[in-house]
């Protein structure tokens, strides 16, 4: 959490009313109050810091998936897109991303926390109106705000989750709100596979629905919660910091690979198999089961073996399934091999949460907001540009793109292999300390 300047008026006055109450905390009324996290833990756990964490974590994926289940069949029955247009949008919805790196400008004037809940109310009231603009141009621009909204929820929501959580709970701490965010995904997908045929539910109605959710929670949160103060201000501008370079090239390869299972599988399964709203969305709530159950023990798994074990075995198996994905349009394999990649896929990038870890241990504590910021702008540049440029390759030969994020995840496991299997400050990398390296 942010908080002001040091030496800024508000932040005085602020300790001053803490100090003429005896501290006051959130059990009081009145204006809006500011607990540090020590002080939080005396407030019921509903309103503790973590439990904001869950409830952010099951807020943003009701309105992002409902919109993500709708989205290809949506596109192709409204607006008649093909690989080439779908690529085009997904470019359009990566520039928020890209552009992510504006959060350190925001974060000077408003607090982090207020960011992310009003980057929640833009995503969910983005979603709610998706299907009032049934064109090209409606959708670009209705998939531009929304994801405005999402990748600032995101780029803030890892900061606080870094800031709020201490390096020893993190990593289950993290999975249990992988876990949390399936769950609330899995409701809003039972619902729609449930539902959709049995009332005729249209494009409309569900994204209205999905989208409100969100808003409501998130109004919610913004009433219900004190803002809560990390003991460690942030740098609130642009840093770059060459032992973090890592890191930064693994978040830049995470997201160029991530792109094109974003992009591309989901929609392989429609184009290709001619998969109907309630069969992608029963895909979704298979992967959805199965992650909840999983999401947990990556968390675990995280913290018994380490970055570089977990995101290891993370790349190893990306690499098998992008070349199966190839395999699916070489060989001629059915819906049920692809279905059963697409699931598999899923589990794989949930270990991704080990790349969050390695930056809470190798990073100064006041690095953390503005270097969530630049690590997302990274992870979004290849995304700028790929999904339209791999939907051309797309219309060529569908497997060469998965053959492509094969390559993608290999240079992410040589990358992976360079992380010490104890990083800390001034241990980045294995080449940090060449004797402790040569050790291992």
């Amino acid at each position: 959490m942010n908080n002001e300047r040091a030496g800024a008026p508000a932040d005085r006055f602020c300790a001053f009313l803490r100090l003429a109450n005896g501290r006051q905390n959130a059990y009081g009324s009145g204006m809006a109050q500011f607990v540090n996290l020590a002080d939080a833990k005396r407030l019921p756990f509903w309103r503790r810091p973590i439990a904001l964490l869950f409830l952010m974590a099951l807020a943003m994926p009701i309105a992002f998936n409902t919109w993500s289940a709708l989205l290809n069949n949506f596109v192709i029955e409204a607006a008649s897109f093909d690989g080439g247009d779908i690529g085009l949008l997904h470019t359009v919805r990566e520039i928020p991303g890209f552009l992510a790196v504006g959060v350190i400008a925001i974060i000077i004037f408003v607090r982090e926390q207020v960011l992310g809940l009003v980057s929640l109310i833009l995503l969910g009231a983005a979603t709610a109106v998706t299907a009032w603009f049934p064109s090209m141009g409606g959708i670009l621009t209705i998939t531009m705000l929304s994801s405005i909204g999402f990748h600032y929820y995101e780029t803030v929501n890892q900061s606080l989750q870094l800031q709020w959580l201490s390096k020893k709970e993190a990593p289950q701490m993290l999975g249990w709100l992988l876990a949390a965010g399936s769950a609330a995904t899995l409701v809003a997908y039972l619902a729609i596979m449930a539902l959709w045929d049995t009332l005729q539910l249209s494009y409309n109605i569900v994204y209205l629905i999905g989208g409100g959710i969100t808003v409501a929670i998130a109004v919610f949160a913004m009433i219900a919660y004190p803002q809560f103060e990390a003991p460690n201000p942030q740098i609130k501008k642009m840093i770059l910091r060459r032992r973090y370079w890592l890191y930064y090239a693994l978040q830049f390869m995470s997201g160029a690979r991530r792109q094109i299972f974003v992009v591309f599988a989901g929609f392989m399964m429609v184009e290709k198999f001619g998969y109907d709203v309630h069969e992608i969305t029963l895909l979704y709530l298979i992967n959805l089961v199965i992650n909840m159950l999983v999401a947990p023990l990556l968390g675990r798994a995280v913290s018994y073996f380490g970055e570089r074990r977990t995101l290891g075995f993370e790349y190893i198996g990306l690499i098998i399934v992008f070349l199966s994905y190839g395999g699916v349009y070489y060989l001629g394999w059915g819906v049920a091999v692809a279905a059963t990649l697409y699931v598999i896929d899923h589990i794989f990038f949930g270990l991704a949460l080990a790349l969050k870890t390695y930056f809470q241990k190798i990073a100064d504590p006041g690095d953390i907001a503005p270097t969530a910021a630049v690590a997302f702008t990274i992870n979004h540049i290849a995304a700028v540009f790929l999904p339209v440029l791999l939907g051309l390759l797309w219309l060529a030969s569908p497997a060469a793109v998965f053959f492509l994020a094969a390559g993608m995840a290999g240079v992410s496991l040589i990358l992976a292999m360079m992380i010490p299997r104890h990083p800390e400050k001034g241990n980045e990398t294995i080449f940090s300390h060449p004797v402790t390296a040569a050790a291992e």
